[in-house]
């Protein structure tokens, strides 16, 4: 009986041992990686919670799935629907194209028009560029203003550059930017 007595005596100790290698483990680990682990979790509860989302979304979803398939009147009057918007716009695209060609005729009737007026006013001796011109009255008092040579109207000239140059900016410049010159001697040759 003393050996049994000295074995239970002894699985205490092992026991014990055994809790505190344990607790000396775990307690080292979590000293090291404590902060990992709570971040870990963190990140799991967090995927976790988006996936039970979406599938209580998916879930959702599949009756309405079901309920499109079993109703087929549905699905005819939606195609129907579909049909009637798409002749519809194609209407509205012949007469875009019906009104354009109409344009385009009138546009061509135009420039015919002007040619004819052209020639006509050639053909009098005016002036052949497709202006037709008024004659000046021959009463109006002052010099004569044929021997004067003749000014285009006075037009806006655009800008030699943009309102927002800057030749110090380094843009804008293509072609003519600055470039350092060769080095070494100039030996001609």
């Amino acid at each position: 009986m003393e050996q049994d007595g000295e074995q239970l005596s002894a699985r205490p100790a092992l026991e014990s041992e055994g809790l505190r290698f344990l607790h000396v483990t775990v307690g080292s680990l979590l000293a090291a990686y404590g902060w990992y682990l709570v971040l870990g979790c963190i990140v799991l509860l967090a995927v976790f919670q988006k996936l039970s989302a979406r599938l209580r979304a998916s879930g959702q979803r599949q009756p309405d799935r079901a309920a499109a398939a079993v109703a087929p009147e549905d699905v005819v009057r939606r195609q129907e629907a579909v049909a009637a918007a798409r002749l519809k716009m194609q209407e509205e695209l012949n007469a875009q194209v019906e009104r354009h060609k109409e344009k385009l005729r009138q546009l061509e009737e135009e420039k015919r028009r002007r040619k004819i007026e052209m020639w006509d006013s050639m053909q009098e001796g005016k002036s052949y560029r497709g202006h037709v011109t008024k004659p000046q009255e021959e009463d109006s008092p002052g010099p004569s203003t044929s021997s004067l040579p003749k000014r285009p109207a006075d037009r806006k000239k655009p800008p030699l550059r943009g309102g927002g140059y800057n030749p110090l900016s380094g843009e804008g410049g293509g072609a003519c930017a600055w470039r350092p010159g060769r080095r070494g001697p100039s030996a001609g040759g």
